[in-house]
């Protein structure tokens, strides 16, 4: 199959690249995220560029696999953004290696479709003591995704890496996802490595100040109750955040015409048709 002329972009993942934690309820599923951001910045390097996102947050990499992958590949990419397996390596009795070999499979048809890929490593951010002994894991898999990412001449993205994010500022309250300002400066290190020109607007995250022993433990406990135990309940119910949500942007769209705006269109024709339904409904039981 001859590559598409047109550049095309499309993201697949869980929460990560879904966008989870830069909440914006004028965007599908309530989030903006690096992803859209990235998408904005490339169409105005590449005009005719259109974009999908198919992430969804909660989903194990099996999942993305299965209901993801070939969904991408049929859109025929130019470029495709590849995040999975996170969600896998908090499970117990998971094998990471397992979850690498699977990972590089799928890179690897992607590579084979034609498509640039974009691969992260994850970022190794110290939550909590309780799930220190998961680290083992977390290094298991970025060792494996630079290597996967070398053999297929993928673009790397080094998030472990990147000093700027012990700030927390660029987490969200969970601890688990980036805020506002991660995704805006995830979205920015992408641009960078791509060679796209952005405008963000970004403080210095260089440095900060430490918090005192006596918060640092009023915040774990406060997190443990509102954030942790929650994950940890759904869990044993084997329910996700995701169960109910669809992709964001299951069909190229043009970034070009803001997506808030095709957001906005969308919610617009579906209250249209849910309306059209309900008057055909009551027009044949008054019939």
């Amino acid at each position: 199959m001859a590559a598409p002329s047109q550049p095309r972009f499309v993201a697949i993942g869980d929460s990560f690249t879904e966008g989870v934690g830069d909440w914006n309820e004028g965007y599908p599923n309530g989030v903006r995220g690096w992803s859209d951001r990235v998408a904005k910045h490339l169409v105005k390097a590449q005009p005719e560029l259109r974009y999908a996102n198919l992430a969804i947050r909660s989903r194990r990499l099996r999942q993305i696999l299965n209901e993801q992958l070939e969904p991408a590949l049929a859109l025929r990419p130019t470029l495709v953004s590849f995040f999975a397996g996170g969600n896998d390596l908090l499970d117990f009795g998971t094998d990471p290696h397992r979850v690498v070999a699977r990972c590089a499979e799928a890179v690897a048809r992607i590579t084979d479709s034609g498509a640039k890929v974009i691969m992260f490593t994850s970022y190794d951010l110290r939550i909590s003591r309780l799930l220190e002994p998961f680290r083992p894991r977390n290094d298991v898999f970025n060792d494996g995704i630079i290597e996967i990412a070398r053999q297929n001449d993928a673009i790397l993205i080094d998030h472990r890496a990147m000093s700027e994010y012990e700030d927390p500022r660029l987490w969200a309250a969970d601890r688990m996802h980036m805020s506002k300002d991660g995704h805006k400066l995830m979205a920015a290190r992408v641009l960078d490595t791509l060679g796209v020109p952005w405008s963000f607007d970004l403080e210095d995250f260089d440095a900060h100040e430490s918090i005192g022993w006596w918060t640092q433990r009023a915040e774990g406990i406060e997190f443990w109750r509102r954030h942790l135990m929650p994950v940890v309940g759904r869990r044993l119910r084997r329910v996700t955040l995701g169960d109910h949500l669809d992709p964001k942007w299951p069909e190229l769209v043009n970034p070009a015409e803001g997506l808030r705006k095709l957001e906005k269109k969308r919610r617009k024709q579906a209250r249209k048709a849910a309306e059209q339904l309900v008057g055909a409904v009551g027009d044949s039981t008054s019939a």
